[in-house]
């Protein structure tokens, strides 16, 4: 199964995927950000589209790779991923469904001005103006598709354990 954390900048996401590997038996923590890191290593570079996720090659690997990890290990993948492009997500979500892969797709959500307060406030990753242009496009896809394709957590006054209790509940029943 893949625990798929879904969400903005800000959100939560990878805090609240390393609290849920604990309370998940059997679950590894797979950020496909690093199939990315590895499109982005090409020399050299492929065609410059401002979010590797735009590439074509990025969801398909990121499907292979999932896919191929949890045919060789079991259990569970929890995967903090931010996916705002309706067609993206449609496309990784039928690629695993392809290969029987089931998904709980979660968004870790957050008010815009807890969002805001969270990237300018952030020690380890400090703020960017990447990071801030994301907050308008997530707010429309939470509006149009996204909140209708996945479990809602409303992050805004819960902890990231708060937040890992939730989803681990959900997802064990």
């Amino acid at each position: 199964m893949i625990v798929w954390l879904n969400g903005t900048h800000g959100a939560g996401k990878t805090t609240t995927s390393a609290l849920l590997q604990q309370l998940l038996p059997d679950s590894r923590v797979f950020d496909a950000e690093k199939v990315g890191e590895a499109l982005m290593d090409i020399k050299p570079a492929l065609p410059w589209t401002g979010n590797f996720q735009h590439w074509p090659p990025w969801r398909p690997l990121v499907v292979e790779t999932a896919r191929r990890v949890l045919d060789y290990t079991g259990g569970t993948l929890v995967m903090p991923m931010t996916v705002l492009v309706e067609e993206y997500w449609r496309e990784i979500s039928a690629g695993l469904a392809q290969y029987a892969v089931p998904v709980r797709h979660f968004v870790l959500h957050a008010d815009q001005e807890t969002l805001r307060g969270r990237i300018e406030g952030d020690t380890v990753m400090g703020p960017s103006e990447f990071r801030f242009q994301y907050l308008e496009p997530y707010a429309e896809a939470a509006r149009t598709w996204l909140h209708d394709e996945a479990e809602v957590v409303d992050t805004t006054h819960l902890t990231p354990a708060g937040a890992a209790e939730q989803i681990a509940r959900a997802v064990t029943g």
